[in-house]
């Protein structure tokens, strides 16, 4: 990785002969990689970014190969063959015409059964050599909810049309519902409905049924055994009872307590009907038409009945830019952005840091007075909607300054940053903040100094960051002292670029 400084700027680093002059553009290959209980796939992309003065700035990311659909192999139960996983992904970069030397970036999502850590670490195995290269997230529920809103389109449109649109990813064992509102996403929930709960062989008897799915049957007069051939209509009616726990869930019928006892999150805050819906998952293939094929499972059965009820419900439905493949269209954008000269750094032994997860969330700082408890909330939501509450990792904080730097003004959104990451702090992670002004230096002497905080400290500035970005924070550099950070980034093709 090059030293290579621009006053102030961002300067992008995929290798280090790809450097790019003012004014060039650089194109990249990226790969994102989906592995879930249900199935798995991958997809290529090229992404394309132009230098214009003193920043690099993604231009534009276009899908040039969209892998296969794999229905997730399994050894046992629920151990994923990572020997038949690993065929299948050297088959996807041979139909791509694609050498593994070309990618530059990635993101590699694990999902359900693929994220427990048996399984996690095996599937590790397969990329290591792109390690550096990529991404690796173990996306549990909020984050693929919020993830499948962004890759579908939808968080991309509520910005564009000004206007609240619901996205609906309905996969194998879940559905995840995401709000997004004006380019933000407000509002999500998921819960155990998902069209492999049952599966059948070709000859229709009954091969698998999860534990959720007895629960529907019985709700649906439907008997279910394993090794029969349930009775006709059966199958349709327990489609039918997933697809109602469904409308439930969205906001378009009251919440029953069956439909509350199968949520995975909080139940939607705001239960107002949304101006547009969008579908993302596996199902969503059917409900938008782009598949007929059946694979032993209830997703013919159960988009026909979700689309019933949605017709019905009163929004309009939206075309989804992306179906199954939404929670990884898209891939990871290696970047270098240059810390400017007020930051702070106690004890200097803290850097490196590698694999930052960053939250970046709407503080309100444009008032004259600053309110601890809104700094503290709107950092607790950000943490849930990403899945980071639990401490295990640390995880970098984004803000954007605004007003003066007044020593009340200062305490209060120290107090509330600390106050916030206090579950974090206290597992003894340190406290990273990156600012997008210049008053990283006074943030961190006060955290530091009038708090008397006793984690280590990070507060540096000049950069900006997003929610689904990871960075690492190098050491000083020699020539200027500033800190090279470098940042990996989701990118969705949907979302504006300028």
């Amino acid at each position: 990785m090059s030293d290579a400084e621009d006053e102030g700027g961002r300067i992008f680093f995929a290798k280090p002969r790809r450097a790019p002059d003012r004014n060039t553009e650089v194109e990249l290959f990226s790969v994102g990689v989906d592995i879930g209980s249900a199935t798995s796939h991958l997809v290529f992309s090229r992404l394309v970014l132009q230098r214009s003065g003193s920043r690099t700035r993604l231009r534009s990311s276009e899908v040039v190969h969209d892998g296969d659909i794999l229905l997730t192999p399994y050894a046992e139960h629920e151990t994923i063959d990572t020997a038949a996983l690993g065929r299948f992904v050297g088959d996807q970069y041979e139909k791509a015409d694609i050498d593994p030397e070309m990618i530059d970036t990635g993101a590699l999502i694990l999902t359900g059964l693929a994220a427990r850590k048996r399984n996690a670490r095996a599937i590790g195995q397969l990329f290591a050599g792109e390690t550096g290269k990529f991404v690796a997230v173990t996306a549990g529920d909020a984050l693929e909810t919020t993830l499948s809103a962004h890759g579908s389109g939808a968080v991309a449109m509520s910005a564009r049309d000004q206007l609240r649109v619901m996205n609906i990813d309905i996969g194998g064992g879940t559905s995840k519902i995401a709000v997004a509102d004006r380019g933000l996403v407000t509002d999500i929930t998921a819960i155990d409905v998902g069209a492999r709960l049952v599966l059948v062989n070709a000859a229709g008897a009954v091969t698998r049924i999860e534990p959720r799915a007895l629960d529907f049957a019985g709700d649906a007069g439907a008997a279910l055994q394993l090794g029969e051939i349930p009775a006709e209509g059966a199958l349709a009616a327990i489609a039918d009872m997933m697809a109602q726990r469904l409308f439930e869930a969205v906001g378009g019928a009251p919440l029953t307590e069956a439909g509350l006892a199968l949520h995975r999150l909080q139940p939607l805050a705001n239960r107002q009907q949304p101006d547009l819906l969008m579908f993302s998952g596996g199902v969503a293939e059917y409900i938008y038409g782009r598949e007929n094929r059946r694979f032993g499972d209830l997703g013919p059965l159960l988009a026909d009945a979700v689309l019933t009820r949605m017709r019905r419900w009163g929004p309009v439905l939206r075309f989804g830019a992306e179906g199954i493949r939404a929670t990884v269209v898209g891939a990871s954008q290696n970047t270098v952005q240059v810390s400017g000269t007020t930051i702070y750094v106690h004890p200097p032994r803290v850097l490196p840091l590698h694999g930052l997860a960053v939250i970046a969330p709407d503080l309100p700082l444009d008032g004259e007075y600053i309110e601890t408890s809104a700094i503290v909330q709107a950092i607790e939501g950000a943490l849930r909607r990403l899945d980071l509450q639990r401490n295990e990792t640390p995880v970098a904080l984004f803000y954007r300054w605004s007003g003066s730097a007044t020593h009340d003004r200062l305490d209060a959104f120290c107090r509330g940053i600390t106050q916030g990451l206090a579950s974090h702090l206290a597992a003894g992670q340190p406290l990273v903040l990156v600012g997008d002004g210049d008053v990283g230096g006074l943030v961190g002497v006060h955290c530091a100094s009038v708090l008397r905080l006793t984690a280590p400290v990070v507060s540096i500035d000049g950069i900006v960051l997003r929610d689904f970005d990871y960075c690492d924070i190098g050491v000083p550099m020699d020539a200027s002292g500033a800190l090279p950070v470098v940042i990996k980034s989701l990118v969705f093709p949907n979302a504006t670029t300028a």
